[in-house]
């Protein structure tokens, strides 16, 4: 089995569970594909890898069985772009915060590659934002697993985002940004800007304003069968266009539309492994003296 692997920065406390894992690799005779940066990490930490293979995350990874994502749910939107169309089962290892995609524990580590191994696991698609502009924006990665914002610059007042549904006419929002989000998305900044929470197979997306000039303009649902574009008006004659945790300053002259992608993001779901868990227990729903 060839494993390539993705990760960020990790507390002292993770360390024995991540040099467990590539114990129990090297154990298993698996083929380890690190990532350049996180590579270097591994090395500066003292952790020991068994791997000499390493590759560019710009570049991507080409073959695999699974990519690991050692992180919170940002290293897994960056393992979304090194995997691309190609659509290597992704599995999110939590050593972050919150963690709605990334969901396997540090802890139960041995448990997910014992699963991998005895095809004990389930692969949960999730449909991904695609964004077509007359200029490339986001350097030939055109796509995003969360949502793509456009937001008002720093120095900006409110912009005007007017919006297209199939070519007709939506709505000009005025406000601080608008937020297209994938139901996978729909826990993130849409959620905390009034947004719905959708089940990550509904077919959707969300139109969320920030901070909306009119206070009568709410977060709207439509199907994502269907093709957003917008046109923006800014004083300062430009916009941040963002899609997951990328984000570029553009002129209002670019022309911005939005579909959903033709390929999807493929996660790894262990047997125990409920988005209305994960649901209930990363929005502390239920969380009440009187229960």
């Amino acid at each position: 089995m060839k494993i390539a692997i993705h990760g960020r920065n990790f507390p002292e406390s993770a360390r024995s569970y991540i040099q467990s894992m590539f114990d129990e690799l090297a154990q298993r005779q698996a083929t380890i594909l690190i990532s350049h940066a996180y590579r270097g990490f591994l090395d500066m930490a003292g952790i020991v890898h068994y791997s000499e293979e390493t590759y560019q995350p710009d570049e991507g990874v080409s073959e695999a069985d699974f990519i690991f994502s050692l992180g919170g749910d940002g290293t897994l939107l960056d393992a979304v772009t090194h995997v691309g169309a190609r659509e290597i089962p992704i599995v999110g290892i939590n050593i972050g915060r919150l963690g709605f995609l990334a969901t396997v524990s540090p802890a139960t580590i041995r448990f997910m590659i014992d699963a991998l191994y005895n095809q004990q696991f389930s692969i949960d698609d999730r449909s991904l934002v695609s964004v077509q502009s007359n200029i490339d924006i986001f350097n030939g990665l055109p796509f995003g697993l969360n949502d793509f914002t456009i937001t008002r610059t720093q120095t900006s007042s409110m912009i005007t985002v007017h919006t297209y549904l199939d070519g007709e006419f939506l709505n000009s929002y005025w406000a601080d940004g608008l937020i297209i989000s994938t139901p996978s998305g729909s826990t993130g900044y849409s959620l905390s800007c009034g947004g719905p929470v959708l089940l990550p197979q509904t077919n959707n997306f969300i139109i969320t304003p920030i901070s909306p000039h009119n206070l009568n303009v709410r977060p709207m649902i439509v199907m994502d069968s269907c093709r957003l574009s917008f046109e923006v008006e800014s004083r300062s004659g430009n916009f941040l266009a963002a899609l997951d945790s990328r984000s570029y300053t553009v002129d209002v002259s670019t022309r911005i539309s939005v579909q959903k992608e033709q390929f999807k993001a493929r996660l790894v779901k262990l047997s125990d492994d409920n988005f209305l868990n994960t649901l209930r227990s990363k929005l502390n729903w239920g969380w009440d003296i009187r229960n």
